[in-house]
């Protein structure tokens, strides 16, 4: 799970990302469950994955409403900067807003399809 985290933030601005990294996400749960079974990988995520899914459709939509009230264009990134004392200055940005909505839909999606799969 932590690697798929780090392939979802340098995927921002190198190749990876939320799509891949979702997949690596719903591996290591899938992984879980052929080894135990899907009722003790659902316990360890917590998570309903259509939860999951449905948190990151919205998270997606959600990234493109910044644009709109800055008067720009849908899907325009749009960007801030916040200066940490300790580590210089973080940007962050719509698009890493919008790759973790990614990354939480492709968990959730891929998950429900394959939990579905191994109960039946």
């Amino acid at each position: 799970l932590i690697l798929s985290l780090l392939v979802f933030y340098r995927g921002h601005n190198e190749p990876g990302g939320g799509f891949i990294g979702g997949l690596m996400a719903s591996a290591g749960f899938i992984f879980y469950a052929m080894a135990f079974d899907t009722q003790e990988a659902r316990k360890k995520l917590k998570l309903n994955p259509l939860t999951l899914m449905v948190l990151g459709l919205v998270t997606a939509v959600t990234s493109t409403i910044p644009a709109l009230f800055a008067g720009n264009p849908f899907f325009t990134g749009e960007w801030i900067s916040i200066n940490l004392a300790f580590a210089g200055t973080l940007k962050l940005g719509t698009p890493l807003l919008f790759d973790l909505g990614v990354y939480l839909t492709v968990w959730g999606i891929m998950l429900m399809i394959i939990f579905n799969i191994m109960e039946e």
